[in-house]
Order: structure tokens, then sequence, then C-alpha cells
């Protein structure tokens, strides 16, 4: 199973964000995430297209866009217009969730669909052969740094066995506390691809960061 990390700017250092996104790039990340949040569905407010615009410039690697809002449909066009590769969105807040996953896809970016701790993996049966990307929050979003839900880990082992269900080759994301001490049991769980914020951009050595995440996503680490 094909490992990735993706570290998340909200933990960037903007005032040296070219130097951060460099670092990440040639230490091995795969995605870089963005947390778009509105000040609605979550009690913070990030990040627009103009930083979209400007991530694009400075890394080829993919985009990974995860839009903690509401009425997420608004921003679709913006956003993948600025460079986003990935668009994922809450099914908290997508009564329309079958169109906006479609619509996503009409627009060249791979589609997500996220759900929150308390939201159960079973509401998204119905579209899960619609999905790129299924993201886990294994904490409740809104802030960087918060620790680990450990019952998220009985979420994203329920969440695969949903893909595998449905036949789905969707990417399994978690979002939330993911460091050193959590992302084995996370893989092991079946997760494949990790939101990683803090353990990233506040390690001394970025490239040895990514690489130890990385390495412990093994039956032998």
């Amino acid at each position: 199973m094909t490992v990735r990390i993706a570290p998340s700017v909200l933990s960037a250092d903007f005032g040296r964000l070219a130097d951060d996104i460099a670092r990440c790039e040639a230490g091995g990340a795969d995605w870089i995430h963005v947390d778009v949040m509105d000040g609605r569905f979550v009690p913070n407010l990030t990040f627009g297209a103009k930083v979209i615009e400007t991530l694009r410039r400075l890394t080829t690697l993919p985009l990974d866009v995860h839009l903690m809002v509401v009425e997420p449909e608004r921003y679709f066009e913006t956003f993948a217009g600025a460079g986003a590769s990935v668009l994922t969105i809450h099914q908290e807040v997508a009564p329309h969730l079958h169109r906006q996953l479609h619509r996503i896809r009409e627009l060249g970016c791979r589609a997500g669909a996220a759900i929150n701790p308390s939201t159960p993996v079973e509401s998204l049966r119905d579209v899960a052969g619609d999905l790129d990307l299924l993201l886990v929050m294994s904490v409740n979003p809104g802030f960087g740094g918060q620790k680990f839900i450990e019952g998220s880990l009985g979420k994203i082992a329920r969440a695969r066995q949903l893909l595998t269900a449905v036949g789905s080759g969707a990417v399994l994301e978690v979002d939330g506390g993911v460091s050193r001490d959590t992302i084995r049991q996370c893989w092991r769980a079946g997760a494949d691809t990790f939101v990683a914020g803090n353990a990233v951009f506040t390690a001394p050595d970025t490239a040895a960061e990514i690489s130890e995440l990385r390495s412990r996503c093994s039956e032998m680490a």
C-alpha cells in the first residue's frame, strides 16, 4: 500500500513559506495539505484562493485542499482555477454530496469527502464509489496541534472496510494529531495518507521527520 505524507501548511511559518514548502518537497513529502476554514463551519479563519495560487507557484506537488466551509460549492471553480489538485468537502455541510463530488471532478480535481469525529462512516456508503479520497478527521476540525482521538482508529478501519466493500480505490486519509506516536496505528487500521502539521514543521530536520513518519508505516517498525 502506497504511503503518502501530506504536510499541512496550517503549521508552516508564513513569513518563510517558500522555504518551508521547499524543505517539504526536498524532504520527500508527497502532497501539500491546505486547510481552508471560513469561521462558520469551524471556529477559525484561514486561507483563500490567493494562498493556493502562491503554493501552486512554489511547488509541483499535488495540493490537497480541505474545505472546512459551509456552502463549499461556492468555492469549487475559484480553487480549482487557483491550482488545487484535490478538493475535499465535509459530509456535514453537503446535502447534495453526490452532485458536488461530480462537479469537483468536472473541474479537473480529485473529489474527496471528509467526516468529523461524531459523523459515522456509514453516512458515506451511498457515495463511496464516487470518492477519490475519504478523509477521517481524528480531531475536531478548526485548529492545529490537537491531540489524536483514540476512537478514530476504529473509524479508520470501518472506512477501509467500506471502500473495500464497494471496490473503491479511493485514498484513505487521516488528519489530526498525526505523529510518530500515532501514525503506525492509523496505517495498520487501513489509512494510506497522513496529514501532518506540527510533526513536520516543528521538527529540526524536515526530511528526517518525513522519512521517520513514513518508516513507521511498516510491520517492521
